[in-house]
Order: structure tokens, then sequence, then C-alpha cells
């Protein structure tokens, strides 16, 4: 599957990742057809959110 990986400061990529699994009973898998960007997501793109790790 495809999906946006953070690689650090302003580097977002996507990429090909392995497919989800159910690893607990409470798991769902959902599929995901269109997304957008908000405000609150620039946080995470402008590298200040504590605790970020590459990929």
């Amino acid at each position: 599957m495809r999906a946006l990986r953070w690689h650090g400061r302003h580097d977002i990529r996507c990429e090909t990742v392995p497919d989800p699994r159910i690893e607990d009973p409470r798991d769902a898998i959902i599929r995901v057809t269109s997304c957008a960007i908000c405000g609150s997501n620039l946080h995470l793109y402008n590298g200040f959110m504590p605790g970020m790790e590459c990929g």
C-alpha cells in the first residue's frame, strides 16, 4: 500500500509500505479514499513536534 511518511523537517514522501494487519481483536483496517492537510499538521511538517521519528 502507499503511505505518506515523515522523514524530517520539510521532508514528507509517498512510499510503498507493508499492508496493515490485525494484531489485536479490537483493531480495524479501513480504506482511506481521500485526505487533506489542515493547519495543525503543519507542526509535523515544520518539525515542531518532539518525539517524531523518521518513517
